[in-house]
């Protein structure tokens, strides 16, 4: 494989056929870049480049997002549970046996339950505004919070908007050091999944069943504490949704983490791909392999 070329592949995982870029030599140290809301292996087309000349770069689109399949919300039980259940398989499927993993928004949830079940294979994690900590939630998630407090229909309903272009738009451009980065195709590309027949049910489903992962927290504080995984955070601290707060936390349980912060918004690698790139690889040398 040539370092410099994506490939774009798909992979039969538990019945779903399951959408991912590889790049970068097959002998080398796997990255695997799990991505959030509301995009998808997109949002790393910058990145891979970068990181693919030393390491074999892998990045899924999880079910449900991107060019993976999206079954209905009647058909298939949309949790992080079952996304990690996902990955896992993906994982498993590819014979993967040890990895770093990078997190992001809803990757951070599915890439930690990971690192919990599969300790050993874990050599690394990068969190790139990946939240593990009510620390970090900010006023934007009031809303939420209330639909999990009480997920009446009507509460439901509330959040329809979540996933309108215009609150797509905001999550690219709120806080972004400089908006003229940010490549249209982006939230483009993104609204025009979001807005295909019935995904709007999936999507409130997602949001619905994140509470599990605030649940998990104090689960994913004590691997932190119990194996202290090499961990690099680089993290925009214009973040409208996950706040600094949530990245200097980690370091509570796991106090060797290197903590980087940007003055960019939630899609930080649309303004400093070419800063965070160069941190991971500086990260990425000193990992055990």
């Amino acid at each position: 494989m040539n370092n410099k070329e994506i490939h774009y592949r798909k992979i039969k995982v538990n019945s779903l056929s399951i959408f991912y870029r590889e790049a970068g030599p097959a002998d080398r140290p796997v990255l695997l870049l799990l991505h959030g809301y509301p995009t998808s292996s997109h949002m790393f087309r910058n990145l891979i480049p970068i990181l693919s000349e030393k390491y074999h770069v892998i990045a899924p689109d999880l079910p449900g997002f991107g060019f993976s399949d999206s079954p209905a919300h009647e058909k298939f039980d949309y949790t992080f549970d079952n996304l990690a259940k996902t990955v896992q398989g993906f994982i498993d499927k590819l014979g993967i046996k040890r990895f770093a993993v990078y997190i992001f928004d809803y990757g951070a949830p599915v890439g930690l339950r990971l690192a919990m079940a599969n300790p050993e294979k874990i050599t690394g994690i990068i969190s790139q505004n990946g939240n593990a900590y009510e620390e970090g939630l900010s006023a934007e998630w009031d809303g939420i919070q209330k639909y999990w407090r009480d997920p009446s229909q009507a509460n439901r309903d509330s959040l329809k908007d979540f996933v309108s272009e215009k609150a797509t738009w905001f999550q690219y451009h709120q806080g972004a050091s400089d908006v003229g980065l940010i490549a249209p195709e982006t939230y483009t590309l993104d609204q025009a999944f979001l807005d295909r027949p019935g995904n709007i049910e999936i999507q409130l489903d997602l949001v619905k069943d994140y509470r599990t992962n605030v649940a998990l927290y104090p689960k994913f504080h004590e691997y932190f504490r119990k194996h202290q995984p090499k961990m690099l955070l680089v993290w925009g601290n214009q973040d409208p949704f996950f706040l600094p707060a949530g990245a200097e936390a980690y370091k509570k349980d796991n106090p060797n983490a290197i903590l980087k912060f940007y003055e960019t918004g939630h899609f930080a690698l649309e303004t400093h791909v070419s800063e965070i790139g160069k941190e991971i690889l500086n990260f990425m040398e000193k990992l055990p392999l």
